[in-house]
Order: structure tokens, then C-alpha cells, then sequence
């Protein structure tokens, strides 16, 4: 798992938008890179609502969300139709990108990672409870 005061790897993914998205899109903003095992089940809806409802909070923080999981675009689009998702989710359908944070070992390990405005790794929530994540990364924040 990438630790924190690394670099973050870049990337380029699929976003629900129909857009790419990619770390270097947010250079010079804080990201808050949360990975998810599977959009629209239970543990994940509370974790990307949690996200939806403070994402004024993030946003006054300089901090922009990316969420990520393996689930292919149509499917984000859908998941954030139906909560009014208001940041991206990108779709990570070979697992490359979450490897490469080490987020993926066979299975998507629930994890967060706050990226300074020059793409370190100031934070990593390593295995994260879905309920009241939200919260305490807004008090790292």
C-alpha cells in the first residue's frame, strides 16, 4: 500500500460523467481518493452518502472527492443518478489503478487517501468503517 509522504500515482480512468478523469486534473486542490468494493450495496451507498452530504465541507477545505471502484462506468453513472452524487466516480475495471495504490488484493480493500495540491500522500485510512468515514476524514482535513 502506497504510504503516506509518497508520491501518488497518477492516473487516467473512465469517470460516470463519460469523461476521463486523472489525479493530474487536480493539481494545486487536495483529493480525498476513497476506494469501494461495489456500487449500490449497502456498506457502500452509506460511504458515498456520507461523502455527498459533506461534500460542501470538502469543498471548503480545498478538497476534491474521487470515488473508485471496479464497477464499470455505466454502473456509476446509475449509483450516482440515484443519491445525486455530487463527485466523481471512477471506474477501475482491470484493477491496475487500485494496485497500484494497493488497494486491491484479489478483492477491493476498502481504503482512503488524501493527496496534497502536489500529489503526496498526506494521509492513508488503510481499512475504513463505511459509517462514519466521511466524518473522520473531514477532521484530518
Amino acid at each position: 500500500m502506497i504510504k503516506e509522504g509518497e508520491k501518488a500515482p497518477d492516473f487516467k480512468l473512465p469517470a460516470d460523467s463519460g469523461s476521463m478523469v486523472s489525479l493530474s486534473d487536480f493539481k494545486g486542490r487536495k483529493v480525498v481518493l476513497y476506494f469501494y468494493p461495489k456500487d449500490d450495496t449497502p456498506g457502500c451507498t452509506k460511504e458515498a452518502c456520507s461523502f455527498r452530504d459533506a461534500n460542501s465541507l470538502f469543498m471548503e477545505k480545498g478538497a476534491a472527492v474521487i470515488g473508485v471502484s471496479g464497477d464499470d462506468r455505466d454502473s456509476h453513472k446509475k449509483f450516482r443518478d440515484k443519491y445525486n452524487l455530487p463527485f466523481y466516480l471512477a471506474s477501475d475495471t482491470d484493477h491496475k489503478m487500485m494496485e497500484s495504490y494497493g488497494a486491491w488484493d484479489g478483492k477491493t480493500i476498502r481504503s482512503t487517501f488524501i493527496i496534497d495540491e502536489k500529489g503526496i500522500v498526506i494521509k492513508v485510512f488503510p481499512r475504513v468503517n463505511p459509517e462514519n468515514h466521511a466524518d473522520d476524514v473531514l477532521k484530518y482535513l
